[in-house]
């Protein structure tokens, strides 16, 4: 029997990406998933291509408007019961210098990724303990374990991710809730597409790093690994990832290399 069949699990960014790829793998191993993300007839086409669609749910939830959390969280509680597993994929990254970087921005950037991240893991949170058992799936970055070119405020909302969920995975374990952190590389996704630039347009680029980096379905495949393991942490891409062991174990060659690469 598979480890997700009958789990209920809960997808951020569901409509494309990372996030669309959990979501069809898991409909096939025999979860019920509540679908959300802005573009509610993106979910609902999801919804349709999935298997079982009848026992999916479309949520539509905007990461920046934290205030309907907690009504949300009831309503999936009231249409399913319970929630077992959430994946807090949704987010944005950033295509600009720190120094051509509004703090508008920067603020956007973080209330999305990382305040609208925990926000809803607090009105989820409850009802896990409740139950007694639970799982959250947080979507880092490699830029969440270091700094890169044009990346400021989103690697900083990563690196806040890491400290938040590394403190309440040693909370939450005597409620036996678990957290896995991951860190995706270079994966094949609009993200860059999606991107803002420091005035906030969208970046608008397929970026070579993203287009020739892992694809989706497997970045999803090695995450459903990670949560069957339940894993603390799990990176995830090709020959990058190698940068977080440099970093650790030879800091000084780690910046020298890492200052040659191409930042898109």
């Amino acid at each position: 029997m598979s480890f997700f069949k009958n789990k209920i699990v809960w997808i951020t960014g569901a409509s494309s990406g990372i996030g669309k790829e959990l979501a069809s793998q898991l409909a096939k191993k025999g979860a019920r998933l509540i679908l959300s993300a802005r573009n509610q007839q993106a979910l609902e086409e999801l919804q349709q291509s999935l298997p079982n669609a009848s026992k999916h749910l479309v949520l539509p939830l905007d990461l920046e408007n934290s205030s309907e959390f907690e009504s949300r969280a009831k309503q999936v509680i009231d249409h399913f019961g319970r929630i077992d597993l959430l994946i807090n994929n949704g987010g944005l990254s950033q295509r600009s210098e720190a120094a051509d970087t509004s703090l508008e921005i920067d603020r956007k950037i973080m209330e999305i990724n990382y305040f609208g991240n925990i926000a809803l893991s607090k009105a989820v949170l409850p009802y896990m303990q409740q139950a007694g058992q639970g799982q959250i799936l947080v979507i880092s970055s490699i830029a969440g374990k270091f700094g890169f070119f044009l990346r400021s405020a989103y690697s900083a909302s990563k690196h806040a991710l890491h400290g938040f969920y590394e403190s309440l995975a040693l909370e939450e374990a005597k409620n036996n809730i678990h957290v896995c952190i991951a860190c995706p590389g270079k994966i094949n996704t609009n993200i860059s597409k999606n991107a803002l630039t420091g005035d906030g347009n969208r970046h608008g680029v397929m970026d070579h790093n993203q287009e020739t980096g892992m694809p989706a379905d497997e970045c999803a495949r090695q995450l459903l690994k990670a949560l069957e393991k339940k894993k603390r942490e799990v990176l995830i891409g090709n020959r990058e990832i190698k940068a977080v062991t440099l970093k650790r174990f030879f800091p000084s060659l780690f910046w020298k290399v890492i200052q040659k690469q191409k930042a898109t």
